[in-house]
């Protein structure tokens, strides 16, 4: 039966891999299996390369996380390597953290002012922080604008500047 559907200008020995009219292509399933199989993996072993900074800063707790994240996503989508390269770099390098000595000087600061912990954070009056120049200049005159205030005179400055108060010694006993 092979024989009558074969084609008569045909050899009498074909490789296997040809099929006959109607048959299944063996050949061509399994190369299109390999071919999604390796379009996929392709796939993974990139998206794996490309979050590879992002995956050194978490492992190591950085506080750059966020950072080289976002410059992940902006080189994934951009495709400019440049980012991808900062990213690497800075989930690499260990910022140094200013933010733990700095906020125990302010409370230290704050302890020798005789201030309970976080009274030292105040916020300016709204028309000291718009940079007026005439509200600007009355704060540089110092206390006598402050008893003008209090008087009425015309001045609308009100300090919200903790006052300092002397530290509590103990009396020596010789």
């Amino acid at each position: 039966m092979a024989e009558s559907l074969q084609h008569p200008a045909a050899t009498q020995h074909l490789p296997s891999f040809i099929t006959g009219p109607g048959e299944t292509d063996v050949l061509m399933v399994v190369m299109a299996v390999i071919l999604l199989l390796s379009v996929v993996g392709f796939g993974i072993v990139f998206l794996r390369l490309h979050t590879l900074p992002e995956r050194i800063a978490h492992r190591r707790h950085r506080l750059q996380f966020e950072i080289v994240a976002v410059l992940g996503l902006i080189a994934l989508f951009t495709h400019m390597h440049i980012f991808w390269i900062a990213g690497l770099l800075l989930a690499l390098i260990d910022l140094p953290d200013f933010g733990t000595p700095l906020n125990r000087i302010a409370g230290s600061a704050e302890k020798l002012a005789g201030l309970k912990p976080g009274e030292g954070d105040v916020e300016l009056p709204s028309e000291i922080q718009g940079g007026d120049k005439q509200v600007s200049e009355a704060i540089e005159v110092g206390p006598d604008t402050r008893a003008a205030a209090r008087h009425g005179d015309g001045a609308a400055i009100t300090s919200t500047k903790p006052e300092l108060t002397p530290a509590r010694r103990e009396p020596s006993h010789a």
